[in-house]
């Protein structure tokens, strides 16, 4: 699985015009079977304006979480939201068909630790209240804490304020940060999960 914020599709330094070319190839490039990417009121207008001007409109562009999934179908899909202010946040997950297994992404509030924890918590425990006590769920994204804890996870792999947690899945050796040249401010983070026998 792959967590990577794409800051917005700009680079650093800045690049003055659209990178979606750059970051589609980027992504199309690595080996991941699940991809987790980090208030969309207006959004066409914004969207126009950022792929013309993203330095400048940064964050006003719009954003959204995504999960990207390859070779799997989709059984179920589940989303809350985790708060309106400062920022809208949401939690969304998807149940992918052959294993069974869910995927959630968070984009846990920025500049306030005490706001980010509890986005954390109730995204833990909406995602595993979705998933139900038997299948196995991973939990990734831009935690916005360095040293974040889920209740009912455990920590697979991280840098920084990038991070994956799991319940009933184990990581296949270290996590791995990704070269992606000057896209986004933060690294992408792989980690290679399997099945575990036990949960926490």
């Amino acid at each position: 699985m792959l967590t990577w914020n794409l800051f917005h599709g700009r680079a650093v330094p800045g690049a003055g015009r659209s990178l979606e070319g750059e970051f589609a190839s980027a992504l199309r490039g690595w080996e991941w079977d699940v991809a987790l990417t980090s208030r969309n009121a207006l959004l066409p207008a914004r969207r126009w304006l950022a792929e013309r001007w993203p330095d400048v409109m940064r964050s006003g562009g719009g954003s959204a979480n995504a999960i990207l999934v390859r070779a799997d179908g989709i059984s179920a899909r589940a989303r809350r939201r985790l708060r309106l202010w400062p920022e809208r946040r949401v939690v969304h997950a998807v149940q992918l068909r052959s294993s069974g297994v869910w995927v959630a992404n968070l984009h846990a509030q920025v500049h306030s630790p005490q706001r980010a924890e509890a986005d954390i918590a109730l995204a833990g425990s909406s995602v595993l209240r979705w998933a139900g006590p038997e299948a196995p769920v991973v939990l990734g994204g831009d935690f916005n804490v360095r040293r974040p804890a889920v209740e009912g996870f455990v920590h697979t792999g991280g840098h920084g304020v990038d991070h994956v947690f799991a319940r009933g899945m184990r990581p296949v050796g270290r996590a791995r940060v990704l070269d992606h040249g000057s896209l986004s401010d933060h690294a992408p983070v792989l980690v290679e999960l399997e099945a575990s026998s036990s949960t926490p």
